[in-house]
């Protein structure tokens, strides 16, 4: 089959289209024929290789996984011999640890779920990670609820673009951050405020919020706490930090300040599985969440992909066509 792999850490030019071994699957597993595959800034943190500290685990010299990409979506193909919730045909989505840039794929089945039925394979593609990531920091972590006032800063972004919905759908007043050309977008996607950073600083302003989802990083923790009420939360998803230990400082800082003030700064992890995508698909389907798709590369423009991610700013989710 035809695979996108790289073999050293750097940029888009270490990518390159491969012809590589079907992938083998356990009795846990599915083979699934991907449709569409997108690309998540942790796709970007693996092809360059930094933070450093990641290396620990995908390999310290070169990549250990040679096939990137962890969102996918597409048509099952086999499945093992534990596998009962799934049969040849069933169309699914998933995000599996890597290999979804890859005409065909193996999935856990715990990963995997079947795909919303009012979806293309391409938009798909980008709900799992970027989706998943936005219900649990907004449903779980933060426990948005009716009437709470929510601020999500990066809410152009993959993630930021389901959060502002589903913090909506949620019953929130939904104020979103981004710049001047994604203004109309955010608003469209169910935020009742929108603020343009290039010309408003939303910590200075003076309003507060219960909730601010920070997937951008690009203020300080006493700032974000200005801009919440006595008890908020504010979620850290994101930032920029060093090239050897990433955002990893300022969110071990808010984890430390957070025992000796009321309010909660908390830490997103985010945790796979087949009961958040099922969340994510009843969302979809009641037409409450919409996956917003920037652009889309076919498998062989992988590597443009990656620069026009790196290069152009986009806005909400890229996509890999392997069709």
């Amino acid at each position: 089959m035809k695979a996108i792999t790289y073999h050293s850490y750097g940029s888009a030019d270490v990518l390159g289209l491969e012809d590589v071994a079907l992938p083998s699957i356990t009795d846990d597993e599915l083979l699934v024929r991907v449709g569409a595959a997108s690309i998540n800034r942790a796709d970007w943190f693996m092809l360059s290789g930094t933070p450093y500290l990641l290396r620990l685990m995908a390999g310290l010299r070169r990549p250990r996984h040679p096939v990137p990409g962890r969102d996918l979506a597409g048509t099952v193909e086999a499945v093992g011999k534990r596998v009962t919730d799934f049969r040849p045909g069933d169309e699914v989505y998933a995000e599996i640890t890597g290999g979804a840039y890859a005409e065909y794929a193996r999935v856990p089945q715990a990963l995997a779920a079947h795909k919303p039925t009012n979806l293309t394979f391409e938009e798909a593609a980008t709900v799992p990670l970027a989706g998943n990531t936005a219900l649990q920091g907004m449903r779980d972590l933060a426990k948005v609820g009716p009437g709470q006032r929510v601020l999500v800063n990066g809410a152009s972004g993959g993630v930021g673009t389901f959060a502002v919905q589903i913090a909506a759908a949620l019953g929130a007043e939904v104020t979103g951050v981004c710049s001047t050309r994604n203004v109309d977008l955010v608003r469209s996607l169910g935020a009742t405020h929108v603020i343009d950073y290039t010309n408003e600083d939303f910590t200075a302003g003076g309003r507060r919020y219960d909730v601010i989802l920070d997937l951008v990083g690009n203020h300080s923790l006493r700032a974000c706490r200005r801009a919440l009420t006595p008890t908020g939360t504010l979620v850290l998803s994101s930032g920029s930090g060093n090239r050897v230990t990433g955002p990893i400082g300022r969110m071990i800082r808010a984890l430390a300040m957070s025992t000796v003030v009321r309010q909660r700064l908390v830490v997103l992890t985010v945790r796979p599985g087949r009961e958040h995508l099922d969340a994510l698909t009843a969302l979809i389907e009641a037409g409450k969440v919409v996956p917003v798709v920037e652009r889309t590369f076919p498998l062989a423009g992988a590597a443009d992909a990656f620069r026009h991610y790196a290069d152009a700013h986009p806005r909400s989710k890229i996509v890999i066509s392997a069709a």
